[in-house]
């Protein structure tokens, strides 16, 4: 897609982001089908896209896309969440089909995609005993694990992204195994993950992972990374993060206790 310049409201100097387009426009966030993929809290990922852009000035747009609906050409984010075996299956059928997922990431936009989401991310995955095509946009595969990895989620995130540790909650039965095109998301203190060592995936602008929670409210700096490569902005200004922060606090600790 063409990406758009972002002119906020009362918008502070320097702070207009520029694409190739040059064309000014709305943030647009594309929620990818949520009549199949909608776990765990994962439509709280576009509200708080959404809400962290707003409080910036950014105009923003947010787009539901159902399965039996074309994905928009053009949007900035497109985010992809948690859901069962089938609906997983035919999730994967249908976006191959469509193809506009591939066209928007050839074109540079950012995807977001949380357990199911993630694996399908990938060359295959199984659902029902069953091996699934990917999309093929992201160098991994999954398979099924010896036991459903359900609890906590932490770890130390690529040093490389400068982002606080992430905090989530998984509930998947899947092992992702990467390849060399790939960097995972982080390094597990707490969890299972990937395969019990490291957690999620990113490559460019994709970025995957197990962590609900929703991901985005326990990992507001991860939303705003987000938000920093859908506009080529490299610093955005700072919001009042305090109750998030209280969030990640409590959730901080409940690990620890867990752990003694």
């Amino acid at each position: 897609m063409s990406t758009n310049s972002y002119f906020p409201v009362n918008q502070p100097s320097g702070y207009a982001t520029h694409s190739p387009s040059g064309s000014e426009s709305t943030l647009r966030i594309a929620w990818i089908y949520p009549d199949l993929l909608s776990t765990y809290g994962d439509r709280g990922n576009m509200l708080i896209l959404a809400r962290r852009a707003q409080q910036r000035g950014m105009p923003v747009e947010t787009i539901e896309v159902r399965s039996d609906q074309p994905l928009p050409a053009v949007a900035d984010i497109y985010l992809l969440g948690g859901g069962e075996d089938g609906p997983q299956a035919l999730g994967a059928q249908r976006l191959i089909a469509d193809g506009g997922l591939h066209r928007a990431v050839a074109q540079g936009s950012v995807v977001f995609a949380v357990c199911a989401g993630y694996q399908m991310l990938g060359g295959s995955f199984f659902a029902k005993g069953a091996k699934c095509a990917g999309l093929d946009l992201l160098d991994l595969h999954s398979d099924r694990g010896p036991s459903r990895a359900v609890g906590e989620l932490a770890g130390e995130i690529d040093p490389r992204l400068g982002l606080p540790p992430l905090s989530g909650f998984e509930n998947h039965g899947g092992r992702t195994h990467l390849g060399p095109g790939v960097s995972p998301l982080a390094r597990l203190t707490t969890g299972i993950g990937n395969d019990g060592s490291s957690e999620g995936a990113w490559r460019g602008k994709l970025l995957g992972t197990y962590s609900h929670g929703p991901a985005l409210a326990r990992n507001p700096a991860l939303a705003d990374l987000l938000l920093r490569w859908a506009t080529g902005m490299s610093n955005l200004p700072p919001l009042d993060d305090t109750w998030q922060e209280r969030l990640r606090a409590e959730r901080v600790a409940g690990v620890a206790a867990a752990r003694s």
